[in-house]
């Protein structure tokens, strides 16, 4: 499933938050929107979605989703919000089983499929025993995974992630990106997330969007836009970057 992104434009509350934002993600690829705070990273995934009004182009192996029904648009976008409202008291089960919903037919209940797709993928976050124990209850790090969890539950062909990697420690941070790459490569699936963190986005993604002040101030593989020179303009931090052994750039803060 490529995406063509051309011309994207939003207000919020009569200000402009992105201007004439484009990008192009491959099939089975995964790119990552990096940038600094307030640059418009989560509106850009909610604009994909048809959760804010925009302007422009949105294709998704040519159709837009944004005027698509929400139970097709569901089925073709899984999305996980840097901060999703849980229901008090939901089992961690019930909640991913939402991911289902797309499936479910109208006034109808979740098969014994969609219960054994929960119970396979639950392990996979490293959520096993969590089964019955109330989402709201997690620490931000378990949290997290369940909303993953939830997203994947979809099976949809693209996935939009907001910051996937909030409130894990390294350990899970590495844990769940490797489960994205693996998702890439294995299932192709076709990933975008945003992500703060520049060593991450540099070391995982297969493209980088930058954005700044709602414009896309660079794109490409990683090499190319995680420059000492992009990185000091946009994020005024001092850098020295290196090529890895993968070829990838590798970040040293400088003092």
């Amino acid at each position: 499933m490529s995406i063509e992104i051309a011309g994207v434009d939003v207000d919020l509350d009569r200000r402009p938050v992105l201007r004439d934002v484009g990008a192009t993600v491959p099939s089975g690829s995964w790119t990552a929107v990096i940038g600094p705070n307030g640059a418009g990273k989560s509106t850009l995934l909610r604009a994909m979605l048809g959760l804010v009004p925009s302007g422009g182009e949105v294709t998704v192996d040519g159709a837009d989703p944004r005027r698509a029904p929400a139970r097709d648009r569901a089925r073709l976008l899984a999305y996980a919000p840097q901060t999703p409202t849980v229901p008090a008291g939901m089992a961690v089960f019930d909640y991913v089983l939402l991911g289902r919903a797309p499936y479910i037919p109208y006034l109808g209940r979740e098969s014994e499929s969609d219960r054994r797709i929960v119970r396979d993928l639950l392990p996979r976050l490293g959520l096993d025993g969590f089964a019955a124990r109330p989402v709201d209850h997690l620490s931000g790090g378990e949290k997290q995974r369940v909303v993953l969890a939830r997203a994947l539950a979809q099976q949809a062909p693209v996935l939009l992630l907001d910051e996937p990697t909030t409130a894990l420690d390294i350990g899970h941070q590495q844990q769940v990106l490797d489960l994205i790459d693996g998702l890439c490569r294995d299932d192709g699936l076709t990933v975008i997330t945003t992500l703060h963190d520049l060593s991450l986005a540099g070391q995982y993604a297969d493209r980088l969007v930058l954005l700044a002040a709602g414009r896309v101030a660079a794109s490409g593989p990683p090499r190319e836009v995680l420059t000492a020179e992009l990185i000091g303009t946009h994020f005024g931090a001092r850098v020295r970057v290196e090529t890895g052994p993968d070829g990838r750039p590798v970040l040293h803060l400088l003092r």
